[in-house]
């Protein structure tokens, strides 16, 4: 088991107003595994997600990451875990746009410590992993959307983390970089690499290995394999 959540409530206080918007959530994820998170707008997916990635705490439960207990953890501590234990990849890729792709991709490693010339070696071997040995020193202006996206899950795999925590990865795509890009993390998750994913999309829901939904902020686990 690489991650556990274990009845996860989160409220917000609007006003005098508390507002619940996860409700008594489960979750547990293996090692290796591909799952989707669908849900609609509202739906409490974007809270859940905050929770997973340790940019935000619940209300209360219970999170263990890798046998941690998250939530006993300081935020120096928890700025680690995102580091070194998370990588993220997000709907508008997140790239320094007067940067090249070799230099977004290392930008972990220089916040790990790793040396210039070992950081340079492996953000290149990260982007020669997702297609893009050609496109190296070209800016994100430069890069079409799908190429934004690749270079973005090199830099969320560089540090080689547990979890690879993807937000609408596809969100800002046309339909053939949406197909390129879930082929990409099909072929990361077929290498080990445990991919959790946002969605609204249920038709990229679909790459997942397992689909849970929510909605109202409460967990559904869909039913049967969704794999493609």
């Amino acid at each position: 088991m690489i991650l556990r959540l274990e009845h996860i409530y989160k409220d917000y206080i609007q006003g005098k107003m508390t507002v619940p918007v996860l409700k008594d959530v489960c979750l547990n994820v293996d090692k290796g595994e591909y799952v989707a998170i669908m849900g609609p707008s509202g739906s409490g997916k974007s809270t859940l997600m905050n929770i997973i990635g340790c940019l935000d705490r619940p209300t209360s439960g219970s999170y263990e990451l890798t046998g941690r207990n998250v939530l006993s953890l300081n935020e120096r501590q928890l700025a680690d875990v995102r580091l070194h234990n998370i990588g993220f990849v997000f709907q508008n890729f997140q790239l320094l746009p007067r940067m090249t792709a070799l230099d977004n991709v290392a930008l972990p490693l220089i916040y790990a410590g790793v040396r210039k010339r070992a950081r340079r070696a492996k953000a290149k071997e990260a982007l020669i992993r997702v297609g893009l040995e050609e496109r190296i020193t070209f800016k994100p202006t430069q890069l079409s959307g799908g190429q934004k996206q690749r270079v973005a899950i090199a830099r969320a795999m560089v540090n080689k983390p547990d979890i690879l925590l993807a937000d609408e990865p596809t969100g800002a795509l046309d339909s053939k970089s949406s197909v390129q890009v879930m082929e990409l993390f099909q072929k990361l998750n077929d290498e080990g690499v445990t991919v959790i994913m946002i969605t609204h999309d249920s038709g990229i829901a679909g790459y997942a290995k397992r689909v849970v939904t929510i909605f109202d902020g409460e967990l559904a686990e869909q039913k049967g394999e969704a794999g493609q």
